[in-house]
């Protein structure tokens, strides 16, 4: 029993130093927030920031989502369990990656579940929606959007792009092919391509999984995965475009391991801070102390572009970030 004792006090004096030490260097701290999670979705809604990740466990333990809230980078609220396979009744394990995206004061969340690996199994890409970004989300189909190997990309990894048109896509796949799809108007399947297919692949040179699109400066740029997850060489590539559609020819490789920081630096996304050159991508990584798989921290460091509009490769560090209110 004593011993119990000590070991909780402990705990609570090396969470407050954590907070003490965040609090006088006014940065981040990487990771931005305790425990193993993975694949972080940032984004901003309505003057904060969030982050959704995947619970990085076995995968027969990976039946939930968190997501976390900050106003400043600093200081992270949880938002324990925004959906689990309870609410989802033919997810049954494997939920990860989240992607989101609000329309019409509506929060949508797509997901991966079950880690399909066939035509055969029950499972792919689900969609749940809710009135705020921690929900609670509820299942919008009753039903995976994609459960079927389209082009052989496995449906997982999912990310929502808004083109400046206001269409939005599903990007997405595994197994080193991405595809990507119109959404229709209630996110509930898709609009045909003019040449009647509806999933196009625009898979770059070196993609293995993970998509993530922006726009700056009137271009696409479009990023990915590559290497393996389990491993050190985990990383992100780039490519930019004129158009969602590509073509896509891989520029450079710009989130890796640090030997010195941590192992296995990928699977990201991007924050933009409206009305300032700021850009944040937020990444998981393996601490160099962890040799488990799912040891996966998330973590947020600057990113900035050249005077060519490049991406310069980004620094992982332990500091993470500065303090950065939104207005």
């Amino acid at each position: 029993m004593k011993k119990t004792i000590l070991t909780g006090v402990m705990l609570v004096c090396m969470i407050s130093l954590h907070a003490q030490k965040k609090k006088a260097a006014e940065k981040s701290g990487n990771p931005v927030f305790p425990g193993w999670y993975a694949d972080p979705e940032g984004i901003i809604f309505n003057n904060t920031y969030w982050i959704y990740p995947t619970y990085s466990a076995p995968y027969d333990k990976q039946v939930f989502l968190d997501a976390f809230s900050s106003p400043d980078l600093i200081q992270w609220t949880k938002h324990s369990r925004i959906v689990d396979t309870a609410s989802i009744k033919w997810a049954k394990r494997a939920l990860w990656a989240p992607a989101i995206v609000e329309k019409k004061n509506k929060y949508y969340l797509f997901f991966g579940a079950n880690d399909i690996q066939s035509n055969q199994e029950k499972g792919g890409i689900g969609v749940a929606v809710a009135d705020e970004p921690a929900g609670p989300f509820r299942d919008l189909l009753g039903k995976p959007l994609v459960d079927q190997f389209h082009n052989g990309a496995q449906p997982i990894d999912q990310f929502v792009f808004k083109d400046s048109t206001g269409q939005y896509y599903l990007i997405y796949g595994g197994w080193r092919h991405c595809n990507i799809a119109q959404l229709n108007d209630d996110f509930t399947g898709f609009i045909p391509f003019e040449d009647g297919t509806t999933f196009k692949e625009i898979t770059p040179e070196g993609y293995v999984e993970g998509p993530f699109m922006f726009i700056c400066n009137g271009k696409y740029y479009f990023m990915w995965s590559e290497g393996g997850w389990t491993g050190p060489d985990y990383s992100v590539a780039y490519a930019i475009a004129g158009s969602p559609f590509g073509p896509f020819k891989r520029i450079d490789k710009i989130l890796q391991q640090d030997p010195k920081i941590a192992t296995g630096a990928g699977h990201h996304s991007v924050i933009h801070k409206p009305g300032a050159d700021q850009w944040y991508m937020v990444y998981h990584r393996r601490p160099l102390t962890e040799t488990d798989r799912n040891a996966r921290i998330t973590c947020i460091d600057r990113m900035y572009f050249d005077e060519n509009g490049l991406i310069k490769p980004v620094v992982i560090t332990n500091e993470g970030v500065e303090k950065n209110r939104l207005k």
